[in-house]
């Protein structure tokens, strides 16, 4: 039997040596057996570092990315959790987790209809057996909020203390599960009949993958990622999160409890300090401005020239995520791997005068957004930072003709 190998430092390099055998091409099964052949258990806080130091070190995110899934299921029962610390209900920790294991039963629930599909999908229950499946990928869908509130109010603090590279990783997974769901629902909702052998194909290629990207993620989550934050963040950190959670919304699972670390205070920030702004046409008090910013039918974002997100406005009805999370943050980390190329190009062309503006227009959910950024410059042409308009025009877009009269009343 292999020598076991216990000393930190080898254990790393063995993981490192082992996912770049990975990125190689060697096969996975043969690098998992060598893994459990000299690893008994890694602590999730080496598997972090890791991947830290591999994208570091010029391994790119998108290789990374794509060998996550392997090795993960490498590392799967072989990652050492017996120092987690312990949370109290109501804790975001907490919050996540049982969100999971909603998401867990509604797998659950998935997979029971799959293996059952043979006996259940004949002419008499076809259509309450697609329908049953439909309501369970519905509920699934639900994981947006779980990944949002991720990717907005939990990585910004890991990227506090400088750990960028796996959040980077998780985030790019969150879309691949994106992806996966809503092609099982567009698989589901093709017209046309469904005989079995198509039901059970579409099972294979649609519907059992994106069950299973849910699971994976949930493994992700409890072994690697929620034991590393709940190292690194203090509780002040995690009750800023708390406090903001509500904004973004819950997965499956609807909190009762209220959570507040002993000890820790937050200051509230409620309103616009007092001040007069003056402008060469005018000027406001600092409460007539923000009123002002939050009641333009627009959601605005300002990003300064050493691209960090410095405001954004809270309008009643906002068509992306923004929470306070964000000030401060670079504003690559506030997009999806899959578009910063996208963010680069247009920061840079407006740094160098290339471009003053890129606009952009999308439909989601029903509904038409146009997006559209300008470079901000002073009198005297140099680049102060970008401002981000988006604006739902699905309404506007259908307006022929004049209106004179009031229609209001």
């Amino acid at each position: 039997m292999s020598e076991l190998i216990n000393n930190s430092q080898s254990r790393k390099d063995l993981l490192k040596h082992m996912i770049l055998q990975l990125h190689e091409g060697v096969a996975p099964d043969a690098v998992r057996a060598r893994m459990i052949d000299l690893l008994t258990k890694i602590p999730y806080g080496e598997v972090v570092e890791v991947e830290q130091e591999l994208i570091s070190e010029g391994l790119p995110e998108s290789e990374v990315l794509r060998l996550c899934d392997i090795h993960s299921q490498a590392l799967e029962g072989h990652i050492d959790l017996s120092g987690m610390k312990i949370v109290a209900p109501g804790h975001p920790v907490d919050t996540f987790k049982r969100e999971n294991r909603e998401l867990e039963k509604v797998v659950k629930e998935l997979r029971e209809r799959f293996n059952n599909l043979e006996k259940e999908f004949n002419e008499e229950g076809k259509e309450k057996y697609l329908n049953a499946v439909k309501g369970l990928f519905n509920n699934l869908m639900d994981v947006d909020k779980h990944y949002r509130r991720k990717e907005n109010l939990l990585f910004p603090f890991l990227e506090k203390y400088g750990i960028t590279g796996p959040p980077k990783v998780m985030w790019g997974k969150h879309d691949e599960t994106r992806d996966l769901l809503k092609n099982a629902i567009n698989a589901l909702s093709m017209p046309g009949e469904f005989t079995p052998e198509m039901m059970q194909m579409k099972v294979e290629l649609y519907l059992n993958p994106a069950a299973k990207a849910i699971t994976d993620m949930i493994m992700k989550e409890e072994e690697i990622l929620l034991p590393m934050t709940l190292d690194k963040l203090t509780e002040t950190d995690w009750y800023e999160i708390y406090k903001q959670t509500n904004e973004i919304g819950y997965c499956l699972y609807d909190p009762d409890i209220t959570w507040k670390p002993q000890g820790v205070e937050m200051v509230e920030v409620t309103s616009a300090e007092e001040g007069t702004i003056n402008l060469p046409s005018g000027k406001f008090s600092s409460e007539e401005l923000l009123a002002i910013l939050n009641t333009l039918p627009i959601d605005i974002t300002f990003v300064d020239r050493d691209d960090k997100v410095k405001y954004f406005s809270q309008g009643k009805e906002r068509i992306f995520d923004r929470n306070r999370a964000i000030l401060g943050r670079d504003v690559r980390m506030c997009h999806p791997p899959s578009s910063v190329h996208i963010v680069d190009q247009i920061i840079g062309d407006f740094k160098s005068g290339k471009a003053e503006s890129a606009p952009f227009w999308i439909q989601m959910g029903g509904k038409f957004i146009h997006i559209e950024y300008f470079a901000l410059r002073n009198e005297q042409g140099e680049y102060l930072g970008t401002l981000e308009m988006s604006q739902e025009l699905t309404e506007k877009r259908k307006i022929s003709g004049d209106q004179r009269l009031l229609s209001y009343r």
